[in-house]
């Protein structure tokens, strides 16, 4: 597999801006969850912004990071980690947005 096939796994580009993917070997069910919370912190962001609750908006923040940790898109780069870790992280990601979610 050539280097271009592993950058097209791991990275999107949009508008010439690199992103990185989400792990593709995360189980079906962290992804679902993760993205539901990410949709939600963000969602949370711009109200709360809008608002001008600056603390209610860092709390948003604090949560869209921990959903993007959890899904591999921040953090250590998931294809330089083992399965089990990646999965882990994950689960801890999703555990903890379980706690804070309002």
């Amino acid at each position: 597999m050539s280097s271009d096939a592993h950058d097209d796994e791991r990275w999107l580009v949009i508008n010439g801006r690199r992103w990185r993917r989400t792990d593709p070997e995360l189980p079906d069910e962290l992804v679902v969850a993760l993205k539901s919370h990410l949709g939600r912190a963000r969602s949370a962001v711009g109200v709360t912004r809008r608002a001008g609750d600056a603390e209610a908006t860092a709390a948003a923040r604090v949560r869209v990071g921990l959903a993007k940790h959890g899904l591999g898109e921040r953090g250590p780069r998931w294809w330089e980690c083992g399965i089990e870790e990646r999965i882990g992280r994950a689960r801890e990601a999703l555990a903890e947005l379980e706690r804070l979610a309002p």
